[in-house]
């Protein structure tokens, strides 16, 4: 296991930190290495499904590729002339 030393934390957030750990029924070490467990399990989180959606688009796009597309400002002009107001203005 290794181990990290942190400086110079504000008092207020120690005090808060230490809240929070007694609420959780763990010491402030305890409290800390769980925060630091979550928030490093939602990076990986993070880049797992980053990998997943370029798959995904990468699929999307082989499917579509040779379709015909119409650019969105396009589409967003011939909705305009049909009386269609942005839903900004309701």
């Amino acid at each position: 296991m290794a181990t990290v030393h942190v400086r110079k934390l504000d008092e207020e957030t120690v005090k808060q930190l230490k809240l929070r750990a007694a609420r959780n029924n763990r010491s402030l070490e305890g409290e800390v290495r769980e925060i630091l467990e979550r928030v490093a399990e939602d990076e990986f989180n993070m880049k797992e499904k980053q990998k997943r959606f370029r798959v995904l688009s990468e699929k999307m796009l082989n499917m579509t590729r040779g379709t015909k597309q119409t650019p969105s400002e396009v589409l967003i002009r011939e909705d305009r002339d049909r009386g269609h107001k942005p839903w900004m203005d309701y």
